[in-house]
């Protein structure tokens, strides 16, 4: 009976209001006023397809630090930092997974999000895996002043996917392969290009996606009208209701596609409305979904009858809660390199990584991996041969300690407008951890006077820099403050 087991999701904190879009566009582009209602997920300049989807994979695993059982990893995203490097790789660094996992990246069609979520099923139901990860992501680029910016979103989920299901029993799955080429980026293209939308739906979606949902159906041995949640993403108004109606599912199974709240994450968003649906869904509820994209891919599931104790801490609901509004649309342009801008001198430095370094220390550096003295149990970062113990400072004795997961808060902190910074001021501070350690780290997604002494923060993985001149972008953790602890602590003082 395999099937998901747990899962979770993640879209950034900032929502660019679409109508200070249409309102800085409206000389040149009066016509997309149209599109002016709700907001988008914008990703932070320190985030991207990677770092979303090691967010969402950490909001599927849990805060445990044992994560030996996960023994396959599928990373899908058309938006990936890097083309010639696994970016699964970094993914199963920054969770701290097993060197021994299978790994692979999964891309090149808006429904490569579904298809890893078939492949991982596969292979755990051919016993290939036991227990299989699927962190799927997209941070989109358009051109400036067009609607696919408007209609763009940026965000990830990620399923667990285990014999013993839990969650959501795997029913059934249709797969339909076409070249129908709706839209393309080249290799050497930064911005995609599309063809004409009448076309692509009437040719495209109302013919190639029905035989894939048919077939998912049957396999499942389930009819339409057995469909109680309907999850299909599309740019296209009403494009949902319509292909139920052809298919003949309930119009009340359709689900919102998160399009005023959240915008069109290419290929994480199929996966995204799962999440959603399976956040709301009542046991031995049937959950659909298809994704469009060179052909169709369509899953089945039957929710669990725990599924209400499978819920993850945060998930779409709680991402969706947690935003802030941006109408700031230059900022959008810059952090998504849209615009040439004088840096200052500060920024005129050589950010070339020592990629041996980078090997010999990928635990600490992407997976924030301390160490723990075995005979004092003094914990410290970096990890290094001498504890810092004090009155023993004993040599070789350390094992690996996890500070991704701890519990932190802010012991003093600096908001700087001197160094160079992405989104000044640059805040930055030492952070120390329940149970021991320190470490200095940068502050991000913080508005200026935000920060303060004793402020809960958790840690995220985020861009640290990027050089230029070669195409490399560095990651490490930082931390952010933890709302929903502040919360908590505010209303308990009620």
């Amino acid at each position: 009976m395999v099937g998901i087991a747990a899962w979770g999701a993640y879209a950034p904190r900032l929502r660019l209001s679409r109508k200070a879009v249409t309102e800085a566009n409206a000389w040149v582009a009066p016509n997309l006023r149209a599109k002016a209602k709700g907001e988008r997920a914008m990703a932070n300049w320190d985030e991207d397809a990677l770092t979303m989807a090691v967010e969402a994979a950490r909001d599927a695993l849990g805060p445990d630090d044992d994560r030996s059982a996960v023994d396959a990893l599928y990373f899908a995203s058309t938006t990936a930092p890097f083309v010639d490097r696994q970016n699964a790789g970094i993914v199963a660094a920054a969770l701290t997974l097993e060197k021994a996992i299978a790994s692979t990246d999964v891309t090149g069609s808006q429904r490569c999000g579904l298809a890893a979520l078939g492949q991982a099923l596969a292979a755990v139901q051919g016993g290939a895996a036991k227990r299989a990860l699927v962190a799927t992501g997209e941070h989109r680029r358009a051109r400036a002043a067009s609607s696919q910016e408007l209609d763009n979103g940026d965000g990830a989920a990620a399923f667990v996917i285990s014999a013993e299901a839990g969650a959501a029993e795997f029913l059934g799955r249709g797969s339909i392969t076409d070249d129908f080429v709706d839209h393309f980026r080249g290799a050497d293209s930064e911005f995609d290009y599309g063809w004409e939308e009448r076309w692509i739906r009437d040719e495209g979606i109302v013919k190639l996606v029905p035989p894939a949902i048919r077939q998912a159906l049957e396999v499942s041995g389930l009819s339409a009208s057995d469909v109680s949640h309907f999850c299909f993403p599309s740019t296209f108004a009403g494009m949902a209701a319509s292909l139920a109606k052809t298919i003949g599912i309930a119009p009340e199974a359709v689900r919102d596609n998160l399009a005023l709240t959240l915008g069109e994450a290419g290929c994480a968003h199929g996966p995204l409305m799962l999440a959603h649906a399976l956040e709301q869904a009542k046991p031995g509820e049937i959950v659909l979904v298809a994704q469009f994209g060179q052909g169709a891919e369509a899953l089945v599931f039957r929710a669990g009858g725990d599924i209400g104790d499978r819920r993850p801490a945060r998930g779409v609901t709680g991402s969706l809660a947690d935003r802030k509004i941006e109408d700031n649309y230059l900022k959008f342009l810059t952090f998504n390199g849209l615009v040439e801008w004088d840096k200052g001198m500060r920024a005129e430095k050589d950010n070339k990584t020592a990629l041996t370094t980078l090997y010999r220390n990928q635990d600490q550096i992407l997976g924030l991996v301390g160490g723990r003295c075995r005979e004092t149990g003094v914990v410290q970062f970096p990890r290094t041969r001498i504890s810092v113990a004090p009155n023993n400072p004993a040599v070789d004795t350390q094992e690996p300690y996890r500070f991704a997961e701890r519990k932190a808060s802010v012991l003093s902190y600096s908001a700087d407008y001197l160094t160079f910074s992405m989104s000044p001021p640059n805040h930055y501070g030492m952070i120390v951890f329940e149970g021991g350690g320190r470490i200095m780290m940068d502050i991000t997604d913080v508005e200026q006077g935000e920060v303060d002494s004793g402020l809960p923060v958790k840690m995220v993985f985020r861009i640290k820099d990027v050089d230029e001149k070669r195409g490399f972008t560095r990651y490490f953790w930082k931390a952010a403050p933890d709302r929903a602890a502040i919360a908590n602590t505010a209303l308990a003082a009620e």
